[in-house]
């Protein structure tokens, strides 16, 4: 008598550890001239608008910063790979909040879509 074949079992999904990808997204969120656009220009090394009104920033300003790592940098010089990927940190500066701006007040009232988008 001959016996149908087992069925497959399906296979298990690895448990991920660690680090997937190489790309990390952060926002910078306050109150209206609070000093966002200046952190995010030291940060990012960028020149945004930053001035001493509120609502300077209307529109959200993204910027992408390579992170610095001492470990990547030891493994770089002494393996010497073809090609290097550094850590990547994608910064958001984002309008100010003011209260009731989640029933659309204030000037932005797109800031909660730009907030989901983080």
């Amino acid at each position: 008598e001959i016996m149908p074949p087992k069925k497959k079992e399906e296979a298990k999904p690895k448990p991920l550890i660690g680090r997937i990808g190489t790309n990390l997204k952060m926002g910078i969120v306050g109150l209206p001239n609070a000093g966002k656009s200046t952190f995010f220009n030291i940060l990012t090394k960028s020149s945004v608008p930053a001035e001493n009104f509120p609502f300077c920033t209307i529109n959200p300003n993204e910027s992408r910063v390579p992170v610095p790592d001492q470990r990547f940098d030891f493994l770089c010089q002494h393996y010497e790979p073809l090609s290097k990927q550094p850590a990547f940190l994608n910064v958001v500066d984002i309008a100010g909040l003011v209260k009731g701006a989640s029933e659309g007040q204030g000037k932005n009232e797109y800031i909660y879509i730009s907030i989901s988008l983080i």
